[in-house]
């Protein structure tokens, strides 16, 4: 155990950029398990993610605007297809997510096969390099979870329907996709909502947002003092929070019930 490592300097920002992505991801993973479309964040994030790595292919510098553009594109992209397929089958849109996402993550791989470097940038986009988060980094991600916030806030999405809450989806996973991972994505947005799956109203949002804070601040002194994968240690947090939270709401739900 290294005491040493608990290093705010490095673990500050990290906690942050985790703080930036649950903003957004708790009320967007409250809709998301009420809308029954569970697995639409791994295939937006993958989609994401596949534009971030054909953009690397192109020779687009790293982290850079054109990067980003591809991120973002890709992802609208597949938004707008899962509106498509959502009005069209809507029955068979979990399952269609389900293949989106596998055909995205195979497509990543074909992309990355001539990549000598190919499985360490697979690695990044799957588990993230929050440790390694910088200012712009943070700076891009708070811009877009603050305007998210204000849309969501503003009624805009439901004002733009099916699409409105897909593109917000989109925006938001390729925010946090290239910081967290498509790991960190799905359990940042599916977890805290999970675990507070009893309650309803502004006191459920408090409380998933209390997990996810708790589980992000947990898992990145875990890593540090154990020196193990950050994201890996963090969606663990994640889930044993979420569980200990599940585990007292409900006594005390059934004692006000």
């Amino acid at each position: 155990m290294n005491w040493s490592a608990l290093d705010w300097g490095i673990l500050g920002p990290a906690f942050i950029a985790g703080l930036l992505v649950l903003a957004t991801h708790v009320p967007l993973g409250t809709q998301v398990l009420d809308r029954g479309i569970v697995f639409i964040d791994l295939a937006i994030a993958q989609i994401a993610g596949l534009g971030v790595i054909a953009a690397d292919t192109l020779g687009m510098p790293e982290g850079g605007i054109a990067v980003q553009v591809a991120a973002v594109s890709a992802a609208l992209l597949g938004a707008l297809l899962l509106t498509w397929t959502e009005r069209r089958a809507p029955k068979q849109q979990e399952a269609l997510i389900g293949v989106m996402f596998i055909l995205a993550a195979c497509a990543s791989i074909l992309m990355l096969a001539g990549n000598p470097h190919g499985g360490e940038h697979l690695k990044d986009l799957l588990v993230g390099q929050i440790l390694w988060v910088n200012t712009t980094q943070l700076m891009w991600l708070g811009g877009v979870s603050a305007l998210l916030l204000l849309a969501l806030r503003l009624g805009w999405v439901k004002r733009l329907g099916r699409f409105g809450f897909y593109a917000m989806f989109a925006l938001a996973v390729t925010a946090s996709v290239q910081v967290v991972g498509v790991y960190l994505v799905f359990s940042s947005l599916i977890i805290p909502a999970l675990g507070t799956g009893q309650l309803r109203g502004p006191r459920r949002y408090v409380i998933a947002w209390g997990i996810g804070a708790v589980a992000y601040a947990l898992g990145l002194a875990l890593s540090a003092l154990f020196d193990l994968p950050s994201g890996a240690v963090i969606v663990w947090t994640l889930a044993a929070c979420a569980l200990v939270a599940a585990i007292v709401v409900r006594p005390v739900q059934k004692s006000r019930g």
